[in-house]
């Protein structure tokens, strides 16, 4: 959610008119990395996110929507895109772009214990709600997806490094050989605190559906615990609120025997596709020759670190 395109008020009013909506101010959204953002002022004091999507086309930005209305029927805090005329997705810019309300509250940085049952249990239903769920996404980033990337990525990596995502790749294809009983079904992929607004130990409502696709439900767990229950800048996991998720997680849905064996290299390997994301991001802004205060890019070094730490209790 950096700002890769810039917008001046008179198109965001222009873009804004045909939903009902009238814009006096926009605020650039500088978190995140692959949209454009900004909030939207409105002369009632209601505000919106306008997203403009960079990479996605529209029909890939669109098939986001049924998600969430669907989502929101059942009782999970998303924000759903307004619609004109029966249309979610319009063009601006030559882009596609949507508005949504802005879901207010703040994101956990910390997290408490209250936060992480929260985000645990709010998971665990997404999970269930879209089991089954008629998506089939145009561009898919799952397992395979992030296979490719880190073996174009390898040769640029020292030689550690080259070690190190040989050892993970190598304990993960031994582990789930052995366990094999892991459920798959469409994740969030991106659930990070920086994607989730609380009110306190109130989940008021989870953000970016953009990296969602069909995976194994156990790598969103992997993904969320890793990040709801480290303390930054240390990478160490803290015992007492991974407990605490998957404890709450399973009043919702059980994890399989074979999950729960993987669950330690599964967090190893959330940290390695995040560590081989953010290279990759680096390395293609780099090439864009995108900087400045505008364009957020997130330290691979903490993936890469968090990797480390996690390898230690993974035993094939």
């Amino acid at each position: 959610m950096s700002v890769y395109t810039t917008l001046t008020l008179k198109e965001v009013q222009d873009f804004a008119a045909p939903y009902g909506l009238e814009v006096v101010d926009l605020i650039p959204i500088q978190g995140g990395i692959q949209n454009t953002n900004y909030f939207l002022v409105c002369q009632d004091g209601n505000q919106f996110v306008l997203t403009l999507f960079e990479e996605l086309d529209a029909q890939a930005a669109g098939e986001l929507v049924p998600v969430l209305e669907h989502l929101g029927q059942h009782g999970v805090a998303v924000p759903v895109p307004l619609n004109v005329n029966g249309a979610a997705i319009l063009t601006l810019k030559g882009k596609p772009a949507q508005i949504a309300p802005r879901m207010r509250g703040e994101h956990p940085m910390p997290s408490t214990l209250g936060q992480v049952r929260e985000i645990a249990i709010a998971q665990a239903k997404m999970h269930v709600a879209l089991t089954d769920f008629p998506l089939q996404r145009s561009e898919v980033r799952d397992h395979a997806y992030w296979m490719n990337v880190a073996q174009q990525l390898k040769p640029s990596l020292s030689q550690p490094d080259q070690v190190l995502l040989n050892e993970l790749l190598g304990l993960f294809d031994a582990l789930t050989a052995m366990y094999p009983n892991r459920p798959k079904g469409l994740i969030h992929s991106d659930l990070f605190r920086d994607n989730t607004l609380f009110t306190g130990d109130e989940l008021a409502g989870i953000l970016d559906f953009y990296e969602m696709n069909q995976d194994e439900l156990l790598l969103d767990i992997a993904i969320t615990l890793n990040d709801f229950c480290t303390e930054y800048p240390e990478v160490h996991l803290n015992e007492d609120k991974a407990l605490a998720y998957l404890e709450a997680y399973e009043t919702v849905r059980k994890l399989t025997d074979d999950e729960r064996a993987c669950l330690e290299i599964y967090l190893a390997m959330a940290a390695g596709r995040f560590w081989m994301m953010r290279l990759r991001v680096a390395a293609k802004n780099a090439e864009m020759g995108l900087t400045g205060a505008d364009i957020l890019q997130k330290n691979p070094d903490e993936m890469r670190n968090m990797l480390i730490d996690r390898l230690k209790f993974v035993t094939a």
